[in-house]
Formats: structure tokens, sequence, C-alpha cells
């Protein structure tokens, strides 16, 4: 199978169901966002030396491709083939997550600036996609296009995860947190 269709050149695209829209239509560009998340977890799994952690960062981009694909369809009309799902299972498990690295971390006493380790900054940028990506979701619903409300509680939770996991992989690594020291007037 060849990887270039041609079909895109004039600047539309299908959604599964056959409609066409333009390459810039707010669906495409919100499962596109995800797409991107999705490729900047895998940087971040890459980075991390725990094996738990990295376990969970692929598990989140089986659940982004799930997003995607629900994002990608075409609401009026029914997929010739069958869809996965996301459950409200998949929040409660980002949930147990977030519970369980923060008994381990201590509590925040100020605003941390993003940096410090590699794996640090980039689970920081994860996270801004992933704010990015939920704008977007909000838009569509917004703006009165179908979006399963499950799939913007699942990026709001995905990106407290992520700030979490950057806080915890920190503490693993034994590097410091910076805290922001905010210029004041005198």
């Amino acid at each position: 199978m060849k990887i270039y269709t041609r079909t895109g050149d004039a600047g539309h695209t299908s959604l599964i169901g056959g409609t066409k829209v333009p390459k810039s239509h707010l669906r495409i560009d919100t499962y596109g966002t995800v797409d991107e998340l999705n490729s900047h977890i895998g940087f971040c799994a890459d980075q991390l030396k725990d094996h738990e952690s990295v376990l969970r960062l692929k598990e989140i981009q089986d659940r982004l491709f799930t997003i995607g694909a629900s994002l990608a369809t075409d609401p009026e009309k029914e997929p010739l083939m069958r869809m996965p799902d996301l459950l409200q299972s998949d929040v409660d498990q980002l949930e147990k997550w977030i519970d369980q690295m923060n008994e381990v971390l201590p509590p925040m006493k100020f605003f941390i600036l993003p940096g410090g380790h590699m794996a640090i900054s980039s689970l920081h940028i994860s996270r801004c996609v992933c704010r990015r990506a939920e704008r977007l979701c909000v838009a569509l619903q917004d703006g009165e296009h179908f979006i399963d409300p499950l799939v913007i509680k699942y990026i709001n939770r995905l990106s407290d995860y992520l700030f979490v996991l950057a806080r915890y992989s920190g503490h693993l690594l034994g590097v410091a947190e910076i805290p922001w020291k905010p210029r004041v007037k005198q």
C-alpha cells in the first residue's frame, strides 16, 4: 500500500464515514493536535527510566488513538468498521495513578518552572499540548459539533496526570523542583 493517495492535494480530507471536509476544519485540527500529543508522549516515554511510567504512557497512547478515531469519525454517519471506545474507567485509572504518585511527592507550596531535566521538560511540553487539545475539544463542543463528553474529561485529567508525572519523574531522578520567584514591583 502506498502512503500517499493524492486525495488531499486540493486541501480536503475525509472523515471516517466518508464526509469530505477542508483540512482546516476544527475537527481535523483537533484530532491532529491529539496526534501531536501522542507523538510527544512517545518522546517522553523514550526518555524515562521508570518502567511503570513508560508502561502507563504506552497505555495512554492507546487511549489517544481511540480518541483520535472518535474525533475523526463523522458523527452523522455510522462507520463501516467497529470503533474502539473510551470508558469512564480510563479516566478513573488516570486519577488512581495521580493519587499514587502524589503519595510520595511533597506538597506543592509554590508554582514550579518547567525544567531541570530533559524528561521533565518534555512532560511539561506534553502537558501544554494536552491543554491545547482540550481547548480544541471544547471549541468543537461550543461550536455545536458532536464530541463525546468523556473525551473532554479524559483529556482534562490527562493534563493533570502529565503535570504530576513531571514532578514524580523529577523526584525519581533526584532533580529539585525550580520554584517560580515572581519579580515584584518595589
